[in-house]
């Protein structure tokens, strides 16, 4: 069996691996190896890729707050950042914002949220219906008590570029990236030696990050582990509507609306996407991508044709489907050490908002490599420990 060895191996190669690829690179504490394993280079399976690519800073729990208002200073930064040779991917990052509606029944949950987002500095308002109807006139508000709208740094952008920003600077600084499957992880009771591969490669290690995705329970099995991540299938629509959007004076786009049904909505110029959670939302097979199309008709529509009239003549130009990550515990991420081998460390779990807290957990899991503590944002609530216990670190604000 060959043999190599680098100090981290970081399991997929998606935007989390390649954002802690990138951020260990760019530690200047840092001089070790840094190898990535990824089984499908075109990552044409990826969450990464198959996400509706939005960033947003209304969390209830400030640590995902705030890692929202990190990506929106490396959003700013970006092409500084990552740049090799002069030449960085283009982002395209549109500031549309979200809006979150609620009736009565919801209203005391938006509030709450609202105080915790302002506390921290999210630039957030808190609306009646009426002042939601002068805003978008577009909007039936009959039936709402309130909405939440974001007044800056949420939007959209293009998450192969995120992804591919960070790789190549990875590349740049001398990262190795391997075409290869995990297999197996060989170890003692307290640590990881060695990772295993399909080609029969086997690297030895220092440390092991799981960014493996909707597979990640798969390797944390292999060192007896458990962690309630599972593929959950979102379908996501894109609509073409010939009438178009009031949307009130100085507005371009339609927010990423989150309608009381659970039902989301955007502007993709020049056309609509609309999505939602499934009604019966369970795990599926990892191979499992198809579109669930008796959504639209069943859930979608309806609820998106009731919250916007003009909605009522739209036609589906096409779709397609991708998974979450999906932790069944607390819909929460999963990041930090295991506590019986701590040289494996989590990043996983993020149901929905993994392309969005990419550059924070990265961040953070070079600094808890490089240093042994968090520096910057303290990712302490989001560990492994509360799984072991069944101690949910729930988010509310989950799409």
């Amino acid at each position: 069996m060959a043999k190599e060895r680098y100090d981290v191996v970081i399991i997929g190669g998606a935007v989390m691996g390649s954002s802690c690829a990138y951020w260990l690179s760019e530690n200047p504490d840092f001089d070790g190896t840094v190898a990535v394993v990824e089984q499908d280079p075109t990552y044409a399976k990826a969450s990464t890729g198959l996400s509706a690519a939005s960033v947003r800073h209304q969390f209830s729990q400030p640590v995902n707050i705030a890692l929202s208002q990190f990506t929106s200073e490396v959003i700013a930064n970006f092409h500084e950042m990552v740049e090799v040779d002069g030449y960085a991917p283009a982002l395209g990052f549109r500031e549309t914002g979200y809006l979150f509606l609620a009736t009565e029944a919801g209203l005391a949950t938006l509030r709450r949220n609202h105080q915790v987002q302002r506390a921290l500095g999210v630039e957030v308002s808190l609306l009646t219906a009426a002042e939601l109807h002068t805003r978008l006139p577009c909007m039936n508000t009959d039936d709402l008590a309130g909405a939440s709208l974001g007044e800056r740094h949420e939007g959209t952008l293009d998450a192969f570029a995120l992804m591919a920003g960070f790789r190549q600077r990875a590349r740049h600084n001398g990262v190795t990236h391997l075409t290869d499957r995990v297999v197996g992880l060989q170890h003692t009771p307290d640590r990881v030696t060695a990772v295993q591969l399909a080609s029969g490669i086997e690297l030895d290690c220092g440390h092991v990050v799981d960014c493996a995705g909707t597979r990640a329970s798969t390797m944390s099995s292999m060192l007896g582990l458990g962690l309630p991540v599972e593929p959950h299938v979102r379908s996501v629509f894109v609509l073409d509507c010939p009438d178009t959007l009031d949307l009130g004076p100085g507005r371009r786009w339609l927010p990423l609306t989150v309608d009381v049904s659970g039902v989301w909505m955007r502007s993709e110029p020049p056309h609509h996407l609309a999505g939602g959670v499934p009604r019966s939302d369970l795990g599926v097979d990892h191979d499992d991508f198809r579109v669930r199309r008796d959504e639209f008709e069943d859930q979608i529509w309806p609820s998106i044709a009731n919250r916007i009239p003009a909605f009522e003549r739209v036609r589906v130009t096409h779709s397609w489907a991708g998974h979450y990550a999906f932790n069944t515990l607390d819909h929460n991420a999963v990041v930090g050490p295991a506590p019986s081998h701590p040289n494996f460390v989590f990043a996983n779990g993020f149901t929905g908002h993994g392309l969005q807290h990419a550059a924070g957990i990265g961040r953070g899991v070079a600094e808890l490599i490089c240093h042994g503590e968090y520096r910057t944002i303290d990712l302490t609530p989001l560990g492994y420990e509360r799984i072991v216990t069944e101690s949910p670190f729930v988010e509310e604000n989950i799409i």
